[in-house]
C-alpha cells in the first residue's frame, strides 16, 4: 500500500456499530464462506490495511491445521488444505487460549502461524489471529493478513476484534452446510447403489411379458408414466410385488425409493409409528424422531401388500394420504406434505369386504382407478418353462453353483399339468427343493404331480397334487395349506417349517390359517 493509500485510510471515519453491522451482513451474505469472505474484505479494506482474510480450523487429535476458506481483494476462495504443527506449535495453541485475540508481527517466526503461512508464502506478513469461540467451544480461527507495508494500528484491531462472534456463527453455519452436502451426496449414491442392486436382484424383465401376461404388461406400459394410482389384483403368489416394481421402473419416479409395506405383517399397535414415522418421546421407547414408511417413499413409490388386511383405523389415514397428500408422526404437531405414488395389492375380494362393512368404500374407489387383475399360473402355463430356468440361474447363484442344472421335456411336461395352488411363489419354491434333493445335471421335481414322494416320509390323508375342479379358491387354499403343514409336521416357522415352503411371512401364514379355520399351535391338538 503506498502513502497515499494509508493517508485515505487514515481519514475514513469509522463508527463501530456502522462497521460491525455492514461487515456482519457481508460475512452472512452466503453459505459459500468464501464469497461472504471476499465481500467482508472489500469492506474492510476501506479502513485498514487488510490484504488477505482466512479461516482455519485446529484438528487437536492430529495436531493439523486445515485451511477451509481464503480471500484476496482480487476473489475468494474454498480450500482444503492441511498444514502438520510442529510439538512447539501444538503446545502453544493446546496451552494459550487465555490471548483471544493476537497481533503477530512476522507470520513467519511464530511456530503456529509459520507453517500456514509457508503454504500462502506470506512469510513477511504481519496479521490479527482470533480464536472463534461459541459457547465455549474453539471453533476456528479467523486471520487477516495486512498488505505487506502498513501494520495493523489499535483501533484496527480493535474494530477486528468485533467481528469475533459474527465469524464464528459464519463459520459453524459453513461447515454445517458443506456436511449436509457430503452427506446428501453420500445418500444419493448409497440410493443409486441400493436401486442397481434392488434391479440385479428382482430384475427389470418380467417373465411371461410377451406370453401370459401379455395383457397386463400393456396395462403397465399405458400406467407406468402416469401419477395415478393402481390397485394389483390376484391371487397369493401370483408376482404382484414384481409388477409394482416394473411400473415403478417404467415410471418418471423411477430414481426415486420404492417402498414395500405388507399390511398383513405389522402389528395393528405398531402400524402407525411405521407408516407415519413419530417424534422423540412420543411414547415410551422413542428416543429419537423416527421416519415412516410413507415419508421415506418421498419421491418414488409406496406399494402397499396386502391391502385388504388393514384395520379399518389405518384405512382412514391412508385415505388422507391419497387425498391431501400430508401426514402427522405419531406426537407430532406439524403436518407434512408427501410427494408420493401409491401402488396396492391384494388377493382379498375388496367389493365383498365392503360390502360386510370390512373395507372403506371411499379407499376402495381411490384406490381402484386403475385396476390390473394378475392371472394365477395354471392360465399362463406357457409361460412355465421361462419361470423354471429363470429361478433355477436365480438359485444356482445363490448355492454357488457352477453348473446350470436342466429340465428334461418329460419332467417340463408334467410341471406343465400341475395346477399349481400356489402359483409362481411354490413353483420357486419347487425349483429349490429339487436343487436341494439332486445334484446331478437334471431336474426330476418328483414331489410334483405323482403320488410317490421322493423324500424319507410316507404321503399321509389330505396330500393332494391337483385340487379336484369345482372348489372355490379358500377350499383350494385349505387343502394346500393343510398338506403343507402336515408335511412340515405342523411346524409354522423355522428352516422345516410351513412358512417357509409356502414363501409367506409365519405371522401371515397364521392369520390365513386362522381366517380358514385351519389349527395350528396348541389347537392342532
Amino acid at each position: 500500500m503506498n502513502a497515499s493509500r494509508s493517508d485515505e485510510i487514515s481519514r475514513v471515519p469509522v463508527d463501530e456499530k456502522d462497521f460491525f453491522r455492514e461487515a456482519t451482513l457481508r460475512l452472512c451474505s452466503s453459505l459459500d464462506l468464501e464469497r461472504a469472505l471476499h465481500q467482508c474484505l472489500l469492506y474492510v479494506r476501506r479502513f485498514m490495511p487488510a490484504g488477505q482474510m482466512g479461516f482455519q480450523v485446529y484438528h487437536p487429535d492430529s495436531g493439523v491445521v486445515e485451511m477451509v476458506a481464503h480471500a484476496t481483494p482480487r476473489s475468494g476462495r474454498a480450500v482444503s488444505t492441511r498444514v502438520p504443527l510442529s510439538g512447539k506449535g501444538r503446545r502453544q495453541v493446546e496451552t494459550r487460549r487465555l490471548e483471544r485475540i493476537r497481533v503477530i508481527d512476522r507470520l513467519g517466526d511464530d511456530p503456529v502461524t509459520g507453517p500456514v503461512a509457508d503454504r500462502l508464502r506470506a512469510w513477511d506478513l504481519s496479521a490479527v489471529v482470533m480464536d472463534l469461540v461459541l459457547e465455549k467451544t474453539m471453533l476456528g480461527i479467523f486471520s487477516v493478513f495486512n498488505d505487506g507495508d502498513h501494520k495493523f494500528t489499535p483501533v484496527q484491531v480493535h474494530l477486528l476484534s468485533l467481528l469475533a462472534k459474527p465469524c464464528a456463527i459464519a463459520l459453524t453455519n459453513s461447515l454445517r452446510f458443506r456436511e449436509l452436502k457430503n452427506l446428501k451426496e453420500l445418500l444419493a449414491d448409497d440410493n443409486r447403489y441400493f436401486q442397481d442392486e434392488l434391479h440385479r436382484m428382482t430384475g427389470e424383465k418380467v417373465v411371461g411379458a410377451n406370453q401370459g401376461l401379455g395383457r397386463v404388461m400393456d396395462r403397465v406400459r399405458r400406467v407406468a408414466p402416469l401419477e395415478s394410482p393402481v390397485l394389483l389384483l390376484g391371487e397369493t403368489g401370483t408376482g404382484k410385488e414384481v409388477i409394482a416394481n416394473a411400473i415403478h421402473n417404467l415410471s418418471l419416479r423411477k430414481n426415486g425409493p420404492f417402498i414395500r409395506v405388507n399390511c398383513g405383517a405389522i402389528p395393528a399397535s405398531l402400524l402407525d409409528s411405521e407408516l407415519f414415522g413419530y417424534e422423540k418421546g412420543a411414547f415410551t421407547g422413542a428416543v429419537s424422531r423416527k421416519r415412516g414408511r410413507i415419508e421415506r417413499a418421498q419421491g418414488g413409490t409406496l406399494f402397499l401388500d396386502e391391502i385388504g388386511e388393514l384395520p379399518a383405523e389405518a384405512q382412514i389415514r391412508l385415505l388422507r394420504v391419497l387425498q391431501e397428500k400430508e401426514i402427522d408422526r405419531v406426537g407430532g404437531t406439524e403436518t407434512i406434505g408427501v410427494n408420493i405414488r401409491v401402488i396396492a395389492a391384494t388377493h382379498r375380494n375388496l367389493e365383498k369386504m365392503m360390502a360386510t362393512r370390512q373395507f372403506r368404500a371411499d379407499l376402495f374407489f381411490r384406490l381402484q382407478v386403475f385396476p390390473i387383475q394378475i392371472p394365477p399360473l395354471r392360465e399362463r402355463k406357457a409361460d412355465i418353462p421361462d419361470l423354471v430356468h429363470h429361478f433355477i440361474v436365480k438359485k444356482a447363484r445363490e448355492m454357488k453353483r457352477h453348473e446350470i442344472p436342466g429340465v428334461s421335456d418329460a419332467v417340463m411336461g408334467r410341471l406343465r399339468t400341475y395346477h399349481w395352488p400356489g402359483n409362481i411363489r411354490e413353483l420357486e419354491n419347487a425349483v429349490e427343493r429339487s436343487m436341494i434333493l439332486d445334484r446331478s445335471g437334471f431336474l426330476d421335481f418328483s414331489e410334483i404331480g405323482l403320488p410317490q414322494m421322493s423324500v424319507s416320509r410316507q404321503p399321509v390323508p389330505g396330500d393332494h397334487a391337483v385340487a379336484p375342479p369345482g372348489r372355490t379358491l379358500d377350499q383350494v387354499m385349505t387343502v394346500h395349506i393343510r398338506s403343507v403343514m402336515d408335511q412340515c409336521c405342523g411346524r409354522v416357522e423355522g428352516e422345516k417349517g410351513a412358512a417357509r415352503i409356502l414363501g409367506v411371512h409365519p405371522s401371515t401364514l397364521r392369520k390365513r390359517m386362522k381366517k380358514l379355520n385351519i389349527p395350528f399351535g396348541r389347537n392342532a391338538g
